[in-house]
């Protein structure tokens, strides 16, 4: 979970965003093509707004490639826990600059930081609340996802990059290793060998590469990156939400259970589905040869 070499030892000017108002600044893709009917917070290193039934954050540090500082992470948390809350809001998007999703983390965080602090601060730990987001997260990935970067996007449960996308956990460059999950999530995506060579050797892979290798769930034009996520977002937002939610509930057991107790976790929640009134619209609406309306009920 490292920045390096992409992002310079910098520190934060003083512009402020206010709440309120526009985000054609966030970038060109953001700033076209857009129907954005609520704006529900903006704030210094994470932008906020909703389209629909899609909660969308953008990490805003572009003049450090949005290095994940520790500010960051926290009120980019603090932004899917409240899309989370919020019935409103059934499918999540994260997504970064065109040069850079995230670079990796701010070394600036930890360049002087001994045993005992890292102990006692427990910052890698914080990632664990993302993988808590009950919602579907889809991480729209341009440019550098690397360290950090790579280990947030792997946090999300779709990754859609452009062609421009690079993959990478470089932390043995700078004499660590991966702490946010790369060991693990990695290797479960792409497999042992690939994830080993990745990790001991500090190289970048395309997003070609990722997607051939099953890292990455599509990969698309550089400039419909945004366009393309989104759509996805809102493909999944007319499903069933809480069929949704239980969905990937299940697949995210997968990793943690064996094949037996995993069938049975996967029978006990679709039984669960039973009871919600949008199994019954979703399945009434199949034998009328209607569209369902689905009510997260």
């Amino acid at each position: 979970m490292v920045n390096y070499p992409l992002c310079r030892r910098t520190t934060r000017g003083s512009r402020t965003i206010r709440f309120g108002h526009p985000v054609a600044t966030i970038g060109s893709e953001l700033a076209t093509g857009w129907r954005s009917r609520t704006i529900v917070g903006m704030n210094e290193l994470v932008l906020t707004r909703t389209e629909d039934h899609v909660g969308v954050a953008t990490l805003n540090r572009p003049e450090v490639l949005n290095a994940l500082s520790v500010e960051l992470i926290e009120q980019l948390i603090a932004a899917l826990e409240a899309f989370d809350r919020d019935p409103n809001i059934y499918v999540m998007v994260i997504a970064g600059s065109e040069k850079a999703f995230a670079a990796g983390a701010d070394i600036t965080d930890m360049a002087d930081a001994s045993l005992l602090d890292m102990h006692r601060t427990n910052d890698l730990a914080r990632y664990l609340q993302i993988k808590a987001v009950r919602k579907p997260i889809i991480a729209a990935v341009s440019g550098f996802a690397l360290g950090g970067g790579c280990e947030l996007a792997m946090h999300c449960d779709i990754i859609v990059a452009a062609e421009s996308a690079q993959f990478g956990q470089p932390e043995i460059n700078i004499g660590i290793m991966p702490g946010a999950g790369g060991t693990q999530r990695l290797t479960r995506a792409i497999g042992k060998f690939r994830a080993m060579e990745m990790i001991l050797s500090g190289r970048f892979i395309t997003a070609k590469e990722a997607f051939d290798a099953g890292l990455v769930s599509r990969v698309v034009a550089r400039g419909q990156l945004l366009i393309e996520a989104m759509k996805l977002a809102h493909q999944l937002a007319a499903k069933p939400p809480i069929a949704l939610q239980l969905a990937k509930e299940a697949v995210l057991a997968a990793d943690d259970m064996p094949l037996s107790a995993g069938l049975e976790y996967e029978r006990r929640l679709i039984y669960s589905l039973f009871a919600t009134a949008d199994q019954k619209e979703g399945m009434r609406a199949f034998l009328e040869k209607r569209k369902p309306v689905f009510k997260g009920a």
